[in-house]
Order: structure tokens, then sequence, then C-alpha cells
């Protein structure tokens, strides 16, 4: 529960940031005409809805096992973490190209730069907060692992989107800002628009980063690697256990199912029985992700 509770303050909180960023960075762009700052206020929408996506996701995720998905749903928040990702594809990268791009041939003074370079500055210390706060609930599951680290190999298809929906926020605002400045050091707006390219360039590359990782995920990925090599170490520390012929984890979504085969210490059936509900029993204990257990006595791998 604290890695879903945590996922959810970190969405929460990139919400309350976008949906602000948003407002601030649409009427600077309807006022300076700034291709960046429309380019920037079309990725904060992105991004809102795409929390908003994300909640709905852990809300379905909830919904109790049934007789057409007796291993719950938690895997639904997969479909809507990719979602997110083609979204953040097209409505956020290709977007901004193609605005860029029509500056480029179409170019256009902006009025009012001031205004700009204020909505960024504050935009830039709203995103702060946002990532601040992201890296805060990744900071409480992350076991000591590096940002990159963590992103490779977590399981939270929530924290991993908010993360880097919000590395992709700070970036953009930096090159906005960038493209702004020398547009007005240099009066040529064609700066303005090669920032906005900038911006669409960078969303895509973040949109196919969380692709690839959560397309893992979809297709069927084992547990973190620290955890299922803690519940190897776990096994095969179990006196009922003689050895540990193979082990099989998938995750599902916040759970995980294990799949054990080993060969036990029991002198007869009922013994054996005892021993490897005892083992389950404590390992459930042990590691409160794993949902789903199936363990198969045997004497070969």
């Amino acid at each position: 529960m604290s890695g879903q509770a945590s996922s959810l303050r970190a969405v929460l909180y990139a919400l309350a940031a976008n949906f602000g960023i948003f407002v601030a960075k649409g009427v600077a762009a309807a006022l300076t005409g700034s291709s960046s700052m429309l380019a920037e206020a079309i990725h904060s929408l992105a991004d809102c809805g795409n929390q908003g996506l994300l909640l709905l996701g852990m809300r379905e995720a909830r919904r109790p096992p049934s007789q057409e998905h007796p291993m719950g749903y938690g895997t639904v928040v997969y479909f809507w973490a990719f979602l997110v990702s083609v979204l953040l594809f097209t409505v956020g990268g290709v977007f901004s190209i193609y605005e860029g791009a029509h500056k480029l041939s179409h170019p256009e003074p902006m009025a009012w730069p001031g205004i700009a370079i204020a909505v960024l500055a504050v935009a830039v210390i709203l995103e702060a907060f946002s990532l601040t706060g992201c890296i805060r609930e990744i900071r409480k599951v992350a076991r000591d692992r590096s940002l990159w680290r963590f992103f490779r190999e977590s399981r939270n298809t929530e924290l991993i989107v908010v993360l880097g929906e919000d590395i992709a926020a700070l970036l953009g605002l930096a090159f906005a800002l960038s493209a702004v400045l020398l547009a007005i050091a240099t009066a040529n707006p064609v700066f303005d628009a090669y920032g906005s390219i900038a911006v669409g360039v960078l969303l895509i590359v973040v949109a196919v980063l969380l692709a690839i990782e959560i397309k893992a995920l979809i297709t069927g990925q084992s547990a973190e690697p620290a955890v299922e090599a803690g519940i190897r170490a776990f096994l095969a520390g179990r006196s009922e256990v003689a050895e540990v012929l193979s082990l099989l984890t998938l995750q599902m979504g916040e759970g995980v199912m294990v799949a054990v085969k080993a060969r036990m210490d029991a002198p007869d059936a009922t013994a054996l029985v005892d021993a490897i509900n005892r083992v389950e029993a404590d390992l459930r204990t042990a590691f409160p992700e794993v949902r789903w257990m199936f363990f198969e006595p045997d004497h070969v791998s």
C-alpha cells in the first residue's frame, strides 16, 4: 500500500502543478504570440490529461477480481500508462514540432516578451515543486537506487510516468526560456520557433523511453530484481526447502505472482503439505506484495 500511496501523491502533485502552469502559459501564449510558449501550454495541458488517465487507471486497478478476471485488474494501469506515452508523443511532441515548423515558414515577432519570461520563470518553480514531490515519493520505495536505475528497474508505472513527465517539463521550460531570450536578444523570431521544435523533440524522446519501459510490463515482466532476489534468498534459507529448483515471478500491477518448484525436506505427504503452507504464509508476511503463489514440490527442475 505504501507504493500505491506514493504513486497517488506524486500524480496529484503533478496534476496540481501542471494545471496552474497550463493556465499561465495559455494566457502568456495568447498575449505574446510565442510559438514555444504555445507549445509549452499544449504540453502542460497534455500532462494534465495524462495525470487524469493515471488516476483513472489507479482507480480501475482497485476493482475486485471477477470470474472473467480472476487475478483482478491490477495490470490495467499498464494500458493507461502506455496511452499516456502515446499522448505525450502525439499531442505534446508532434504538435510542438508542427507549431515550430509553421512559425519558421511564417515568423512573427513576439509581443510582450516580458510576460513570457515571467510565466516561464513561475512555471519552472511549479514544475520543480512537482518534481521534488515525485522524487520524495520515489525515495520511499527506491531502495537507495539512482533515479535512472529506478526508471529502468521499477515496476511502478505511475511513478515512472510522472518522473519522465516532470523531467521533460523542466527541460522543456529551459529550452523555451532560452529560445525566448535569444529571440529577444537578436530580434529574430526564428529562435522562438526553434525552441518549439526542441520542446517537441524532447517530448518524443521521453515518450519513446516511457513506451519501452511500459511495453516490458504489458508483455509480462518479472518482479523487480531486488524483490526476486529477496524471495529466492528467503526460500533458500528455509529449513523446509532442501533446494529451490526454479523460481518465476510476474508483476501484476501492485501485486506479484510467484511460482516455485522446490525439493522439500519432509518425511511424508502430510508433513510436505504443512511445510509448504508454512513457507507460503511466511513468504507473504515477508513480502506483502506477493498476492498469488503457486508452490510445486518436485525433485527435478
